[in-house]
């Protein structure tokens, strides 16, 4: 595999393996480890299909087109005014997510700064800070610093498991779900967790247009972190009871609470400090490559409007929001990620879909489509649309509330 396609697979590998798989175990808790498999399954090969359309769209535009410009040539301005609204308000909701969720996990390693939300507010800001300075800096950079990250990821992920899986109950495993309907509550939050599709758009200029390229970097980038979630739910399911799992989170429904709850049941304080580390590694690669995708998508709505704007203003345009968030919502990273999972299902599924519809009539001969014709995207549409509505049902009380 070449650097820029291995590069760019790790970057949809370690853009994937972030926050939405540190909120498994959150949201999971009370689904058992049977049906959260089914799950993630079924959403690897939902994502996977509505990511390669995007690249079958990236055959008749310019390299370096954004998403908006993919949906303008289909559907006019409106098409990117809608596009483009949605894809920042998701990107923007995920990052504040994962900013929420690293200023709690580097809170715990500061000493308290005279008090414990002055401490984790200030922990956002460095956080930001440190890891926003490599997506100003530009794409090659954070290819080199996600390389990096990732394979020290992958090491810190083999520790933890190699801690944890000996520690696993059968009985745990083959526990069922408390309430069944908590597996459709959970499916925005677990949607996201392969959510990298705001980044194909750097990743296409950045392999200069390659579809080959392209494909590849998502089925192995995205085939990565599905064994690693099977692997992650293995551990965390076979290890933590769904009852003593579920009273602890009540307490503490942060990844603070996630680490608490592997020290409080295995009684081993390495396996807690461990799964701290494992979890900010995470939140790094995750939050490099969201970041990435919202950078550029504000770049691009920027030059529309003819504003010439530096890489330090995007970077400020990109990253204050998601600080505030954190600031005022420090608990706020299951909620974030509920509300991105809402939007992502829009972005992700029924734009990709509305535009391969019109782009397969106006180009019947492309080389290359995705497998399964109209009846594959007819039932990826439903499925989608029911996503966007599960956040509704939740709040009408027709759907049980996820842990957080």
């Amino acid at each position: 595999m070449k650097s820029k396609t291995l590069g760019s697979a790790l970057i949809v590998a370690g853009t994937t393996i972030g926050g939405g798989m540190l909120a498994m175990p959150l949201t999971s808790a009370g689904i058992g480890f049977g049906f959260t498999v089914g799950l993630l399954v079924t959403l690897w090969l939902l994502l996977c299909f509505s990511a390669l359309l995007f690249v079958e769209l990236y055959q008749t535009v310019d390299s370096d087109a954004g998403i908006g410009t993919l949906a303008e040539k289909y559907y006019g301005t409106f098409g990117r005014i809608v596009s483009t609204a949605v894809l920042i308000i998701f990107l923007y909701a995920i990052l504040s997510a994962y900013v929420s969720g690293g200023s709690s996990i580097l809170s715990a390693f500061l000493p308290t700064i005279i008090d414990e939300e002055t401490t984790s507010r200030i922990a956002g800001i460095l956080f930001t800070l440190i890891f926003g300075a490599f997506i100003i800096v530009g794409t090659k950079s954070v290819d080199a610093i996600n390389r990096i990250l990732f394979t020290t990821k992958i090491f810190a992920f083999a520790f933890v498991l190699f801690l944890l899986l000996p520690e696993i109950s059968i009985d745990n495993l083959l526990e069922m779900p408390i309430n069944n309907a908590l597996l459709i509550s959970a499916s925005p939050i677990f949607f996201t967790s392969f959510g990298f599709h705001g980044s194909i758009p750097s990743l296409n200029k950045y392999l200069e247009g390659n579809v080959k390229a392209l494909r590849i970097s998502i089925l192995v980038g995205t085939a990565i972190p599905l064994i690693a979630y099977i692997l992650w739910q293995l551990a965390t399911h076979g290890v933590l009871s769904q009852t003593e799992f579920l009273q602890i989170l009540e307490q503490d429904p942060t990844l603070n609470g996630l680490a608490k709850a592997a020290t409080q049941i295995t009684s081993s304080s390495i396996i807690g400090a461990s799964v701290r580390i494992f979890s900010g590694l995470a939140l790094i690669t995750s939050f490099l490559g969201v970041a990435l995708g919202l950078f550029e998508a504000l770049e691009d709505l920027l030059k529309r409007v003819n504003i010439e704007a530096g890489r330090l203003t995007l970077g400020a345009m990109t990253f204050i929001p998601p600080m505030l968030f954190a600031f005022f919502y420090p608990q706020g990273f299951i909620t974030a990620l509920g509300y991105a999972g809402q939007m992502f299902a829009f972005y992700a599924i029924v734009l990709p879909i509305a535009m391969v519809w019109k782009l397969r009539k106006q180009y019947p001969d492309l080389a290359y489509k995705v497998k399964g014709g109209n009846t594959a995207l007819i039932t990826a549409l439903i499925v989608g649309v029911f996503i966007v509505i599960v956040p509704f049902l939740i709040n009408q009380g027709l759907l049980p509330q996820v842990v957080g």
